[in-house]
């Protein structure tokens, strides 16, 4: 993937490979000691259904290993998700 700045990420709407907007990007989740992105963390649209997704809170916690794409959206490998669910 390429390298993205944080500050290009911050408040980008995340959707799923199969166009599902699911919602906001809140904060990301870092491993401090080797700088690597861990987790996303979304605040979920009204409406969602969250029950299939993995929870934190009243946050989606996406591991970054799910993203696909970083331009207009953050895409989402929906089956990665559901895998970690």
């Amino acid at each position: 993937m390429v390298k993205v700045f944080a500050k290009n990420m911050s408040n980008k709407q995340v959707m799923t490979t199969d166009g599902t907007e699911i919602g906001i990007l809140n904060n990301v989740v870092m491993d401090v000691k080797s700088g690597k992105l861990e987790d996303l963390i979304i605040k979920p649209d009204i409406g969602l259904d969250t029950s299939k997704y993995p929870m934190e809170g009243q946050y989606l916690k996406i591991s970054f290993g799910a993203v696909r794409s970083v331009k207009d959206y953050i895409v989402v490998d929906r089956a990665f998700i559901f895998d970690q669910a």
